[in-house]
């Protein structure tokens, strides 16, 4: 693929995949485990008695369950994140014809994965975020007993700058295959040609012989509608020479083509058979979507045609109270907050995500930029993807994008994340050949990467060697960037690091770094020195169209970097524990559970339509009576009213009445803001009800209301679903601590303790409170700003309803019913 940046426009249109298996068949290999936390001399061997390990089933995540405790580094939680861990599965061998394949496929291994099947070694992955398949049929007994497997993982201490989590967190299949099938990620799709009336629907499909003979062959591909109506189909032969892998590629039409967008995410399957004369020999069905996609230097960006601003978000891993054991639900919750937010696009911070997560991306209409490195040779800690890059980066960069290519939600890759060769005079180098990787693995799609420097990424001609120029934390820059090289598309590919904690407002209103609390002001304007509040990066793409969207950071708060509350104790282990207990990131729009900061609100106020209106903060100032407290409102609206116990204190319009907003950021030269984003009033306070109107055209269209809350009375649970499905489902249930006439209290710490009855458990509880040094598995949790979370699924007994109860001393309790079927 030749580099098309330099061009007016860069047009592309894609198609997209997500396998499942008919001959072939992929089981699920996550049940019947053993897991042993250290060293274990000898325990690869099949003869191994493990007989008193602990019994898990994947995914499963050892750190998560603690303890907290300083010598775990707060950069990376606080939590047990290195040492070694063993787990051990039998199995039998799978029943089937001699020449049939067996292979152990893991989504993710966290990290340095050594795996053994019956004490042979079948091999190894180092990056803990990439899936990988290992072929063990020849290592699989045929005498009728069991098959042993032992896989081994050593994460290291300073291998990561955020919580990775331990163990095989993601999950693990068992792929059988017949002797001739297409083999693991063997289907490309891509739609070459999109126009209202036809798509051209493209396909190049791997087909492996492991016979000993040669075989001819035919692959049938027939493409199905939504709901599995066959649309079109073709055939072509193939001729495969033994112990060899063939190629064959095809073309389908699809006439009136629906198009995957972010509004109507339409998405087609692809069946693809081998036959061998009339027999089905192998069959696979792959989901896909038809879209357009182009970026241009003078528009930006442009899906099916269309102009879209990438209202983003950066993403880490983690699931919060979960941990980074993958659950399907805990991450469609996050992409369903992240949407109610206003977010079309997400970045996958700073690694390859989750299977599941492009699935439902795919399934909710939300744009990917899938990034595959934190690093390159240079270390930004000691043991991290530094230590591996040489030997694996190659592999580990193709094998991200031929598991990924067919996902319409993916329209970027990254290769790289404010990578330190920016700041050397060969690391364009690097930076050429990783994008020719990109580029020879997947010729539909273009390449970028998230430059902190600027301008040595531009003076060194790192960003010469990629397609669309990120920029982290440059909004000030985007003129001279726009400049300098005109024919560049560029985005904000990490912006503002705004930080608070959920519900705490500090006064008097300042930029600070940090407090004696450990908490951070919900005003939404403090962060670090390369941190600005959101306001700033509005106000620098409304001036710049050209600048196709930004990504936030974050979106969730996440478990490790607990910025600005860092620091070296020790410079030799780099431990960032200088503010202890401060565990865990307070950068998100949501916290650690997914509850809402105010910082939600504004960005929804910038990236929603439907009408809405925010205030902050809460109403209990009883030690402040008759002093001026700044009140916020965040709003869709043109105009927004004021009232306070009825008394209208002002009518504010939103562009026109600026709010100051001060600004200690050293990467912005232009002082203190006059923000056209928000609303602000000084309300002398006294206790009862503030409430705020919002207008569009003169009409009332949204209100907020806070009251004053009294002492607390008693609990609230809400749960987010109440019916689930399958015994990996979960319902996330919110508590409160209300007053008597049913206010949140908005400094209530009560302690609250669950118990369920019937067929359920609680999986984890959390808070939000980034300080808490309590487990997350536990049945207990303190309120924090009045609320807090428990998360419940079934139980392993069966199916059923069952009913999680809260009770706190001094307060009423509550329950909720959640009904339960498993598959």
């Amino acid at each position: 693929m030749t580099n098309l940046r330099f061009g007016p426009a860069i047009a592309l249109a894609l198609g997209m995949a997500c396998v499942s298996t008919a001959a072939s068949e992929r089981r699920s290999f996550n049940d019947a485990w053993r897991f042993h936390k250290g060293t274990a001399e000898g325990a690869e061997a099949a003869d191994y008695d493990a007989g008193d390990w602990r019994r898990v089933t994947l995914p499963h995540d050892w750190a998560i369950e603690g303890p907290f405790d300083p010598k775990y580094n707060a950069r990376t939680g606080g939590l047990p994140v290195h040492g070694t861990g063993w787990y051990r599965k039998a199995f039998p061998t799978p029943a089937g014809d001699a020449g049939q394949r067996v292979a152990i496929a893991f989504d993710g291994a966290m990290y340095d994965a050594h795996v053994w099947v019956n004490g042979q070694f079948v091999g190894n992955r180092p990056y803990g975020y990439i899936g990988f398949e290992l072929d063990v049929t020849d290592a699989l007994r045929r005498d009728g007993g069991d098959n042993l497997v032992a896989v081994r993982l050593q994460p290291k201490h300073l291998a990561s700058r955020w919580y990775p989590g331990a163990g095989l967190y993601r999950n693990v299949w068992l792929n059988v295959r017949p002797a001739v099938h297409v083999p693991q990620w063997g289907v490309a799709i891509t739609t070459p040609s999109v126009t209202d009336d036809l798509a051209s629907v493209a396909t190049a499909t791997e087909v492996a012989n492991h016979r000993g003979d040669a075989i001819d062959v035919r692959v049938r591909q027939t493409v199905l509608s939504s709901d599995g109506e066959p649309l079109t189909t073709n055939t072509q032969p193939l001729e495969i020479a033994a112990g060899e892998t063939a190629e064959v590629r095809q073309r389908l039409a699809i006439e009136e083509p629906s198009r995957w967008d972010v509004e109507s995410p339409y998405l087609y399957r692809l069946k693809t058979e081998v036959l061998s004369g009339e027999l089905v020999i192998d069959s696979m069905t792959s989901r896909f979507g038809v879209r357009t996609v182009e970026f241009g230097s003078e528009f930006g960006f442009k899906l099916n045609g269309r102009p879209l601003r990438m209202q983003g978000v950066c993403l880490h891993h983690d699931l919060g109270p979960l941990g980074a054991a993958v659950n399907r639900r805990a991450t469609e919750r996050q992409l369903e907050i992240m949407k109610a937010m206003g977010v079309n696009a997400i970045r996958t911070s700073h690694n390859p995500p989750s299977p599941e997560q492009l699935e439902l991306c795919d399934e909710l209409g939300l744009l990917v930029l899938d990034e595959a490195f934190d690093c390159w040779r240079k270390p930004k800690v000691p043991n991290g993807y530094n230590v591996f890059f040489d030997e694996w980066h190659e592999r580990d960069l193709r094998d991200m994008i031929r598991r990924d290519r067919n996902h319409p939600s993916v329209v970027l890759w990254s290769i790289g994340n404010e990578i330190l060769e920016q700041w050397t005079k060969d690391g364009w180098k690097l930076a050429r050949q990783l994008t020719a990787i990109c580029h020879d693995e997947d010729p539909s799609r273009l390449v970028t990467a998230g430059f902190n420097g600027y301008p040595q990424s531009y003076d060194n001609k790192l960003a010469h060697e990629i397609d669309v120029v990120g920029l982290n934390y440059k909004p000030m820059f985007y003129p001279d960037a726009i400049g300098r090289e005109p024919g560049f598309v560029i985005y904000g590919s990490e912006t503002s690091s705004c930080v608070s904690s959920r519900g705490v407002y500090h006064l008097p209103i300042e930029a600070y770094e940090t407090h004696p609390s450990l908490q951070v002001t919900s005003y939404d304007l403090i962060g670090p020195k390369w941190a600005y509040p959101p306001d700033i990066e509005f106000q620098q793409l409304d001036s710049h169209p050209s600048v196709f969207g930004e990504f936030v950071w974050t979106g969730f708060d996440y478990l490790g970097e607990p910025t600005p509350y860092s620091g070296r104790d020790n410079e030799t282990d780099g431990y960032w524990n200088k503010h202890w207990p401060a565990r865990s990131s307070y950068f998100g729009c949501v916290d650690l559970c997914g509850l809402p900061k105010d910082r939600f609100y504004l960005y929804q106020s910038q990236w929603t339509e439907a009408p809405m209106a925010h205030l902050a903060p809460h109403w209990n100032w009883e030690d402040r009576a008759g002093e001026p407290i700044p009140v916020y409102c965040y709003t869709n609206g043109d105009e927004a009213e004021l009232f306070l116990n009825g008394r209208l204190l002002g009518r504010l319009t939103k562009g026109v009445d600026r709010t100051p907003v001060k600004v200690d950021c050293y990467n912005w030269p232009g002082g203190d803001l006059e923000s056209r984003f928000r609303l602000r009033w000084d309300v002398p306070y006294e206790p009862g009800e503030l409430r705020v109107v919002a207008y569009r055209g003169g009409e009332a269209v949204a209100e907020d209301v806070v009251h004053t809350a009294g002492p607390p009375a008693a609990l609230v649970l809400k749960a987010d679903r109440a019916s689930l499905t399958g015994s990996d489902d979960l319902s996330f249930v919110t508590f409160q601590i209300i007053d008597a006439e049913g206010n949140v209290c908005p400094e209530a710490a009560n302690r609250v303790d669950f118990t369920v009855e019937g067929p359920g458990r609680v999986v984890a509880v959390g808070n939000g409170d980034a300080t808490s040094m309590a487990p997350f598995q536990a049945t207990t949790r303190k309120a924090f700003s009045g609320m807090g979370m428990a998360i419940v699924g079934p139980a392993e007994e069966g199916s059923g309803a069952f009913t999680l109860q809260a009770v706190s001393e001094g307060l009423a309790p509550a329950s909720v019913k959640i009904e339960c079927r498993l598959r």
